[in-house]
């Protein structure tokens, strides 16, 4: 948990009372009694679960240490002292807490043995009433004399066991609060887990630098682990890293799983109380254009500038100075340096588009508007890009939508991919009416024409699903197109053009006056029979010629005829068997056999031993899977 509260209210004082451990850990702070910089400290609950504290800054000059421990919490004690009732920081923190999300907490009334704490109670739950701590109940103690102190513990207790219990498999990011060298040990940075596990021997990496780092060991509240599940405070004692090179801003991420971004679009949030016009959050309705241009963005622990391009209405682009790594839905917190106004923010895309056109941004902002609050829909977000590679939308944190096109690493918009399968119906109906001899288009080319980054996307569109059939309604027809030998065809169009059909019959009537099944002519022959090398190609293509060997070696046989030379030679051939036995079974010459056989054997139909001579590997699966 984090305290917060305005400067002087008895945040540090109500961490030692409940913890025995004095936050207040540097000597400017003993000697001021201010705390200027975040304290930790811990206790146990009456059933062994231990809390943790964040003791944060309240005076307003120490406001980006004050962020950097809330926004990370998971929970907030909210202080307000008795005697001095709701103040600035009050209001600021609150403002705070409300726009990092934060929706577990109490409302503590300290010093309520110098004043009637009744009064400033009913008064705080009033102002945290349209916030995310309107659930908060407020509890009066007093540090001093212990009175109330019981009945906050039990409010503890209960605060646990009906906290949000966070994802342990989600990625890890770790945002850094303090680093430092432990002797004998090396670095140790330390941090507030809140999701995901961290184990010994983790690799993960330190961003937004990119550097790889093992962890070496693990500490949660003193004691060493081999493992800590989120939430905890945790201490990471990091190997291949040395302290000098990591510090608070920074965090520890599990890699790949996260978008390190420096451009993202938000939506600013609605202002908690518009009666709190002149206080820390943003007056009125929530307008990008009201926002400074230079922001201060708090982020985790992470504090960075940025330049703010408005939208229209709540939406808007930033331009971060520095890399965050990032997903869709993640809380920023916009503060002006100048009035110190804070404003809360959503992620809602993490890659966005470039905004070249008239027009653009207005467009974007009613794509933005198609978005839930929080942003996370994957489904709208792969219908905005059309395409995205499936990674990315992991690292935008991110599942894969239902109904995506899976091609590999890529994901296709159903819609998208219906579109871009009418696309090339056309082009492969062009391709065959500009090409009748050789049919079928390319994948190269099919990517190409459809302006698709990859060729493996093409066959993605042909194997598309058909839309579930209506009960009662009509048929759904056949797939119009088949992917065969890295060309898509259209399916129902299988008629040969009549210059390759004849070419065909010419060659099946060689076959038949030569008297063998595996019949393969000569360059010669082939040439007289009108069989170019395009015509060949096409044949091969359709599946009427199989072809085996290269260059000038290689062989046009009958379509199947694979198939059956290796059911020939499982039924007739000794074992292990010669090339001889296989040109007497087959009734070929050695020009037919040898690249018959090499492609038996890469095939895995045949094996050869160290003497040329093969065995039939698994008969009944040669004859069938050839």
């Amino acid at each position: 948990m984090a305290t917060a509260g305005h400067v002087d209210h008895g945040k540090s004082t109500l961490v030692r009372a409940l913890t025995g451990t004095d936050p207040d850990r540097l000597a400017e702070e003993k000697r001021r009694g201010l705390t200027v910089d975040l304290g930790f400290a811990a206790t146990g609950l009456p059933d062994g679960r231990a809390v943790g504290f964040v003791d944060v800054p309240g005076h307003r000059r120490f406001l980006a240490n004050t962020l950097a421990g809330i926004a990370t919490a998971p929970a907030v004690l909210f202080t307000v002292a008795a005697d001095r009732g709701w103040q600035p920081q009050s209001a600021e923190h609150l403002a705070a807490v409300d726009a990092f999300g934060i929706r577990t907490g109490i409302v503590v009334v300290t010093r309520a043995d110098l004043a009637d704490p009744a009064p400033v109670a009913a008064d705080a739950r009033a102002r945290v009433a349209g916030t995310t701590l309107h659930d908060a109940p407020a509890v009066p103690v007093s540090a001093l004399t212990g009175a109330g102190l019981d009945v906050l513990r039990r409010h503890l207790a209960a605060l646990a066991d009906s906290a949000p219990v966070p994802d342990p498999h989600a990625p890890v990011r770790l945002w850094l609060d303090r680093a430092f060298t432990v002797r004998g040990a090396g670095t140790v940075v330390t941090g507030t887990l809140t999701a995901g596990t961290l184990a010994v021997g983790d690799t993960l990496e330190l961003a937004p630098e990119g550097q790889q780092v093992t962890v070496r060991g693990l500490q949660c509240f003193g004691a060493a682990r081999d493992g800590v599940r989120a939430p905890a405070r945790v201490a990471v004692n990091l190997r291949r890293v040395s302290a000098d090179a990591v510090g608070r801003g920074q965090a520890l991420v599990t890699p790949g799983r996260w978008r390190r971004t420096d451009t993202v679009d938000i939506r600013l949030a609605e202002p908690a109380d518009p009666s709190e016009a002149d206080g820390p959050g943003l007056p009125g309705a929530a307008d990008a254009r009201a926002l400074p241009g230079e922001p201060l963005v708090h982020c985790g622990t992470a504090l960075t500038g940025a330049r703010v391009r408005p939208l229209g209405g709540p939406y808007a682009r930033l331009r971060l100075h520095t890399p965050l790594d990032l997903h869709i839905g993640d809380r920023l917190l916009l503060r002006d340096p100048g009035s110190r106004r804070l404003t809360g923010a959503r992620v809602l895309d993490v890659a966005p588009p470039r905004l070249t056109r008239r027009g653009a941004a207005a467009a974007r902002v009613r794509a933005l508007a198609d978005l839930p609050a929080d942003g996370r829909d994957p489904a709208v977000h792969l219908g905005l890009r059309g395409l995205v590679r499936a990674g990315e939308l992991a690292a935008a944190g991110l599942p894969h939508p239902p109904g995506a096109v899976r091609a590999g690493e890529w994901l296709l918009d159903p819609a998208r991919a219906e579109r871009l399968r009418a696309a090339l119906r056309a082009e492969v109906d062009a391709h065959g009416r500009a090409r009748p001899a050789d049919p079928g288009l390319p994948l190269a080319a099919a990517a190409h024409r459809l302006g698709l980054p990859a060729p493996d996307l093409v066959p993605a569109l042909v194997t598309t699903p058909a839309p579930a059939p209506v009960p009662g309604g009509p048929e759904q027809p056949p797939p119009d197109l088949v992917v065969r030998d890295g060309r898509v065809f259209g399916a129902v169009d299988e008629t040969l053009p009549e210059a390759l059909a004849a070419v065909a019959r010419r060659l099946e009537e060689a076959g038949r006056d030569a008297g063998s099944a595996f019949h393969a002519p000569t360059r010669p022959e082939l040439d007289a029979l009108g069989a170019t090398a395009q015509a060949l190609a096409a044949l091969v293509r359709h599946g009427v010629l199989e072809r085996h060997g290269t260059g000038t070696g290689a062989v046009h046989l009958p379509g199947g005829s694979a198939r059956r030379a290796a059911a020939a030679l499982r039924d007739a051939a000794p074992r292990p068997f010669t090339v001889g036995d296989c040109c007497r079974i087959l009734a070929v010459s050695r020009r037919v056999a040898i690249p018959l056989l090499e492609h038996l054997d890469g095939a895995g139909l045949t094996r050869r031993d160290a003497d040329g001579r093969r065995l039939v590997v698994d008969g009944t699966a040669a004859a069938e899977g050839s």
